[in-house]
Formats: C-alpha cells, structure tokens, sequence
C-alpha cells in the first residue's frame, strides 16, 4: 500500500514518512571524461501540484505531486535524509535510477532496485556501473533524449518518481534496540532544465565516480504497508511563471 500522508515541503524539502529528499542545483559537467562531484548551488523550490488546479494541465493535477522550475544550463542532484532506515525508489520517465531498468513498485535486490537510508547520502544521476554514475540534466520532453527515451523507446512520463519504504515494527523495534542514530547527508539534491514552455525529462550527462550502496538488509525487514509514492514535475521557467505567476530564483551559473 501506497499512502500520500506523511507527505509534505518542509523548507524547500520533500519529507516522504521518516525520508526528508532535497533538490539541489549544481554545475552541468563536460559529457566527456570523468569529473568530481559539482557543488551544491542552493535548493530548487518546490511547490504542491494541487495548489494550481486552474492552470496546471488535467493530467498532473491526476498524478498530483509537486514540482520544481529548471534551467537547461544547469544541472541536479538529490540530497536524502532518514530519521530511521528506509529504501528509497528513485526513477526517472518510470526507469529506475539505481538499476537503470524499468521502473517497479516492488523492492527487489537482483540487481538492487533502491538506495539504502541512511547510509545513501546523495545521488548525482543514473547508476552507470563499476563505481559511476552519469549526471542528471534537463532536455525537454519529445526530442528523445530522456532516459526515458533511450531505455523505453518513449516519453511519456517524465519527471522524478520518488518511492520510500520504512521498516516492518519487528525491524524497527531491532533497529532501535542497538542504538538507532539519527541519519544524514550533505544538503544537496539532483537535476536540470531548460528556459522554455515545454514539459521537462531527464537526460543522462557526464560521468562522475560515486559510490551506490549495497543494502546489506533482507527485503523482509521492510514493510509494503509503510510507503510513501509521489512525482515530482520539471517545469521550465516560462511554464514555472505561467503556473504559479512566480518568477523562478535567478540561476547561479552564469
């Protein structure tokens, strides 16, 4: 079972049951050689899909959510926090970001389909293998070059799609037994967009070497009934101000 309590913004932060998730703007790296880890530039706001019923379209008020506005010339990266352990689902276009396969409700190992909480501290784009990842940058819907594209063949989704799931009480209970400590990361958080009217996906940019972990927990300590699902849209500028009447922060890069 999937619940929408427990979902809520916090400070800019997308808090999903005992996850706190945040979007942070970064540098667009080369697409050629392998790069360091880019700065955190600051959060992208986020606001309720629901708050806009007048001029957000029919069909992501029915998938609900929130959404956050993007630059072309800037890149994301997601930053995560977990009061208590949790696996957290991260996909983009529906292609799960850790296994680079299609997208499932369903928590599955081989090949891991979730980042392990806390011990995740961040994700800077699509698990490449052998210690890299690719960065997570902007492109609009319809060009076919998505990830969604590339792995589907089709852009229909768009979007992050975000899935967390806590620990079963006996789980819980054992976790807190051995000295349960509070976890968290860095402030940061993933992704990018372009200035225009169109719909934003996400593209896989350069490499960088990061490190995604191996859950060393038994799928059986986590709990189905204990999830929390939401989408999160990619807006361009213009269609940010045409939704909201705000005009987006000002992008640090230049």
């Amino acid at each position: 079972m999937t619940t929408s309590s427990g979902i809520r913004i916090e400070d800019d932060a997308l808090v999903l049951g005992p996850v706190r998730v945040s979007f942070q703007r970064t540098l667009r790296i080369p697409e050629t050689g392998v790069h360091p880890l880019p700065p955190g530039l600051g959060r992208f706001p986020l606001r309720r899909v629901e708050d806009y019923p007048d001029t957000v379209s029919a069909e992501w008020l029915a998938r609900g959510g929130v959404m956050l506005p993007v630059y072309q010339r800037e890149a994301m990266w997601l930053s995560f926090e977990a009061a208590e352990p949790a696996a957290l689902q991260v996909g983009v276009g529906k292609v799960c970001a850790v296994s680079g396969q299609a997208w499932t409700d369903s928590l599955g190992q081989h090949p891991q389909n979730y980042l392990p909480l806390p011990d995740q501290p961040w994700l800077d784009g699509i698990n490449a293998g052998d210690g890299f990842i690719r960065q997570f940058v902007a492109v609009p819907l319809g060009l076919g070059a998505t990830i969604e594209g590339q792995v589907t063949g089709a852009e229909q989704h768009g979007g992050v799609q975000l899935r967390a799931v806590g620990l079963t009480p006996a789980a819980l209970t054992e976790w807190k037994r051995h000295g349960a400590q509070f976890g968290r990361g860095p402030d940061m958080v993933m992704a990018c967009a372009p200035a225009g009217g169109s719909e934003m996906g996400l593209g896989a940019g350069g490499r960088m070497r990061q490190e995604v972990y191996t859950d060393d927990r038994d799928l059986g300590d986590y709990d189905r009934a204990r999830s929390w699902r939401v989408f999160v849209h990619l807006c361009s500028a213009a269609q940010w101000t045409a939704i909201t009447g705000e005009t987006p922060p000002p992008t640090p890069v230049d």
